[in-house]
């Protein structure tokens, strides 16, 4: 008996007649497939019930109800030790980023999230490649956006500070930082060594502005939410150190600590109005656990 084909665009369709958990119709429909396998294509986002992915193996399916039974998409089956997609259209891409790797390199570095993109665009035979909309430092983890084409990529960086709405970072500096909230203003410009250095007057760099606010502390360390008005080269960094508070694992800025064993500094929330889909798109991402290391 020849076995029906399927795929992301034509699934498998089953209705369901009679009550029954979801691992075990699925095992009945794909002509007794074990349950090793069966729980492969729950994990891997290829069940659908009534139009709702799910990963619930043991979900109890209704008279009535529709599984689809279908393959991976290539973002579905994405998998990199550096980043993970959290958002993609035809337009644009938004990632969470590990710190350890860079955004780009005019060197073709091959551990650079630009790089690890294009390899995903290639495979999933997606005719694009990765732009750089806005970079994180490549001790820096979290949320990252990136446009699909030149063209929408320039959307972007010509009108950032009306697209992008709202960008925080979280961040454990060392010792108490007093006051819990304020905002830091000066002036950045690199020295010949491409150290940000930074001026409460002007010094021929650029105007950098940080709002940050304290959200629980102790007397060795503060967990603190920084909020982006400008958007210049290691800001949050500097003004950290200004604060006289350098972030913990920041040897460059001023830290001495590195008992967290990495910069300490999260990208966790990236708001943007989509310029081509006219909404506005708003993402989160949970900071590392080892975050709160310092507070219990």
């Amino acid at each position: 008996m020849k076995k029906t084909s399927h795929s992301k665009e034509n699934p498998l369709k089953f209705k369901v007649v009679e009550p029954s958990p979801l691992m075990e119709f699925i095992m009945r429909k794909m002509d007794g497939i074990s349950r090793t396998r069966a729980k492969h294509l729950l994990t891997n986002g290829c069940i659908s019930v009534d139009g709702e992915r799910t990963t619930q193996f043991d979900f109890e399916l209704k008279p009535g109800m529709t599984v689809e039974i279908g393959k991976p998409s290539a973002k579905e089956r994405f998998q990199s030790k550096w980043l993970k997609i959290v958002y993609e259209d035809k337009y644009i891409v938004v990632i969470e980023k590990k710190e350890g790797i860079l955004t780009n390199s005019p060197t073709k570095d091959k551990d650079t999230a630009q790089s690890v993109l294009n390899h995903y665009f290639t495979v999933s035979q997606q005719r694009c490649r990765a732009h750089t909309i806005h970079r994180l430092d490549r001790d820096t983890s979290g949320l990252m956006l990136f446009a699909k084409d030149k063209k929408v990529a320039l959307m972007f960086e010509e009108d950032w500070k009306d697209i992008v709405y709202d960008r925080r970072y979280i961040a454990v500096c060392e010792g108490r930082v007093e006051p819990r909230e304020g905002t830091v203003k000066s002036w950045l410009k690199d020295n010949k060594m491409f150290v940000t250095y930074s001026s409460p007057t002007d010094n021929g760099g650029k105007l950098a502005i940080t709002h940050y606010q304290v959200l629980v502390s102790n007397n060795n360390y503060s967990l603190v939410d920084f909020h982006l008005e400008t958007g210049r080269k290691n800001q949050i960094r500097v003004h950290a150190q200004d604060l006289g508070h350098p972030i913990v694992g920041d040897e460059k800025y001023g830290s001495t600590d590195n008992s967290l064993g990495r910069l300490c500094l999260h990208a966790y929330k990236l708001c943007f109005h989509h310029p081509l889909k006219d909404k506005d798109m708003e993402f989160e991402t949970p900071f590392p656990t080892v975050f709160d290391k310092p507070f219990h």
